[in-house]
């Protein structure tokens, strides 16, 4: 089988725009959802609203994949999740090591959405001994000094990290050393890595804090007068 470590996206070498290969997942994703109620196709409108991107940007992104739908009939569900899949690499087997076990580490493994996508977890590492050998989503916690061996054995090429921020950066320099050339990052922390080496970083808090900014708009503007900015009520 075809490992991540012999096989790059083709996605660069296509010059399809990052902005671009952003909103391929989400289109995948309505597709699937298509898909699986069984529809044959799907306007670029429809798919459009679906992925909550407007029906010209869908359009646009399409033809960098050279796909143009057919007038009056849409583009075809079943062939269109094939092409984003090949293009985003979820034909082949993705092995990934996970590290950090704690109460993150433990729900990504869990996450039954991996597998469906062609990412397979090949290991789980833990720093702290009294974890070794604990099942969890049904593999064993290896200790972190196993972190070489295992990305050798498993030709691993993608690393995720859930480790406090302390430690996040020694981890990420292993993982590199070892020859993981991209990580997922959910430690509060920003990682410092080579040219080469892609790091995607997912941190829960600022998307809560971009939340919170929206509802705060969202009340302020309950709060004007039909007429301008003026708070209706003032306070006291």
């Amino acid at each position: 089988m075809a490992t991540g470590r012999s096989h790059r996206p083709a996605t660069r070498s296509r010059g399809i725009p990052e902005a671009t290969v952003a909103r391929l997942p989400l289109y995948l994703r309505a597709l699937t959802a298509l898909s699986e109620r069984s529809v044959p196709t799907v306007s670029s409108e429809e798919l459009a609203a679906a992925a909550g991107v407007n029906s010209a940007k869908l359009r646009k992104d399409f033809s960098y994949l050279g796909s143009y739908g057919t007038r009056g009939v849409g583009y075809d569900v079943e062939y269109l999740v094939y092409q984003i899949s090949r293009e985003l690499g979820l034909t082949q087997d993705w092995p990934v090591v996970i590290v950090g076990i704690g109460n993150l580490g433990a729900a990504l493994a869990n996450y039954g959405g991996f597998a469906s996508r062609g990412f397979r977890v090949a290991a789980l590492l833990d720093a702290d001994p009294a974890l070794a050998g604990r099942l969890v989503a049904g593999l064993p916690v290896r200790h972190i000094d196993e972190l070489e061996s295992i990305v050798a054995d498993n030709q691993v090429s993608i690393g995720v990290i859930a480790t406090p921020a302390g430690a996040a950066q020694e981890v990420t320099d292993r993982l590199v050393a070892a020859g993981v050339t991209s990580i997922l990052n959910f430690a509060p922390t920003v990682l410092t890595v080579p040219d080469g080496v892609d790091v995607r970083k997912v941190d829960l808090s600022i998307e809560l804090q971009i939340l919170a900014f929206h509802e705060q708009r969202k009340a302020g503007e309950d709060r004007q007068d039909p007429d301008g900015d003026v708070p209706a009520v003032m306070p006291a």
